[in-house]
């Protein structure tokens, strides 16, 4: 599997680490990295999951927010509330708002900061740019990859690290030999071989992803620009996310809200087939037209 991926995307062996998805490699990273009491620092909103592997090690999270154009602040990253974090952990595209970090500007902390920065790059298949050459240039850089997303291959749970050797072997170190099954790693072999046959896909959800966020656009969503496979979008005034999202499970579609501080005004919605995003749509417009209605006029 490790030797699978390393010639894909052209780095060493060494330089790699394989695993039941990146959320098994996230796990390692917890565990190999921080001690009870310590403190790891990562972007808000994010990833909620990262919030429980630091509760389990015992350690503190502290969740540093985005600027108001979506860009990495510097400053808290490098010496603010994050400054005594082992490590920085970035998604980029981010979960849930799917907005897309540079990496002239992930460059640029990897290289002002003395700690480890992982850099989750679950969705980068719909993003522009990627960060994996960055680890060849510098040793204190981990890119986590995944096939739950892009590749379709959630439920095989299949993922890769890639970084420093010094960095890859202490993951190595503490991992469970038995960590992947024959069926993973012959799944992944084959996804790693014919990776150009899913070029396809992933030019049609952005494509889909563009068309939709015009459409929201139109029916008054503030909609999030997104270089993932999901948007996260401000319902139009007058009801919350739980209500929309109430309304649209009534029009048998499913869209997911978040309890975070913030975000009790949006839904996400993942892009899929052309059907599907027209049924959601639909689904969108009638829900619209029904709320308009019921408000009193002036």
């Amino acid at each position: 599997m490790r030797e699978a991926a390393a010639n894909a995307y052209s780095v060493s062996m060494d330089q790699v680490i394989a695993g039941n998805g990146s959320s098994e490699l996230l796990g390692l990273v917890y565990r190999a990295f921080l001690a009870p009491g310590d403190s790891v620092a990562m972007m808000s909103p994010g990833f909620s999951f990262n919030r429980k592997l630091a509760t389990l090690q015992g350690a503190q999270f502290v969740e540093i927010k985005f600027s108001e154009d979506h860009s990495l602040p510097m400053d808290q990253l490098l010496f603010g509330p994050a400054k005594d974090a082992k490590f920085i952990l970035l998604a980029n595209p981010n979960n849930p708002t799917g907005t897309f970090v540079p990496v002239a500007d992930i460059e640029r902390l990897v290289a002002k900061s003395d700690r480890l920065i992982v850099l989750d790059e679950a969705y980068v298949d719909f993003a522009p740019e990627n960060g994996l050459r960055l680890i060849n240039r510098y040793s204190n850089l981990l890119v986590l990859r995944t096939f739950s997303k892009s590749y379709a291959a959630a439920g095989v749970r299949v993922g890769f690290g890639f970084g420093h050797p010094e960095i890859i072997g202490r993951l190595r170190n503490i991992q469970n030999v038995f960590n992947m099954n024959v069926i993973g790693q012959a799944v992944g072999i084959s996804v790693l071989a014919h990776r150009a046959a899913y070029a396809d896909n992933h030019r049609h959800i952005r494509h889909e992803r563009r068309r939709v966020t015009l459409a929201l656009s139109q029916l008054g969503f503030s909609v999030i620009p997104s270089h993932a496979n999901f948007l996260l979008a401000r319902v139009p005034t007058g009801q919350d996310g739980s209500w929309w999202q109430s309304a649209f499970a009534r029009q048998k579609i499913l869209v997911a809200v978040f309890p975070d501080k913030g975000l009790e005004n949006y839904i996400r919605v993942s892009i899929g087939t052309k059907e599907q995003m027209d049924a959601f749509l639909r689904a969108a417009s009638r829900i619209s037209r029904i709320l308009n209605m019921s408000r009193p006029s002036r």
